[in-house]
């Protein structure tokens, strides 16, 4: 297995670190390892794909009337 030095954390992120850790009962190093994984393994959001998925929601919600937010916004800041 390959080995990665990560150098000047800065003292707070080392520190959120410890903390996230001790939450998930790991090392500091099986953290930092779980985090690195999930990241490397998450599906990444190309330009095309989120064309895509805009466009499938748009033909989804065609020719639906939506009250103008604005005025939703104010009504519920005015209760």
């Amino acid at each position: 297995m390959a080995e990665i030095l990560v150098r000047n954390l800065d003292d707070a992120v080392v520190k959120q670190l410890k903390h996230r850790a001790a939450r998930s009962g790991r090392s500091l190093q099986s953290e930092a390892k779980t985090i690195l994984e999930q990241a490397a393994n998450a599906p990444v959001a190309d330009a095309a794909s989120a064309k895509k998925l805009a466009l499938a929601v748009r033909r989804r919600f065609k020719g639906r009337a939506f009250p103008d937010s604005a005025k939703l916004i104010r009504e519920d800041r005015d209760r």
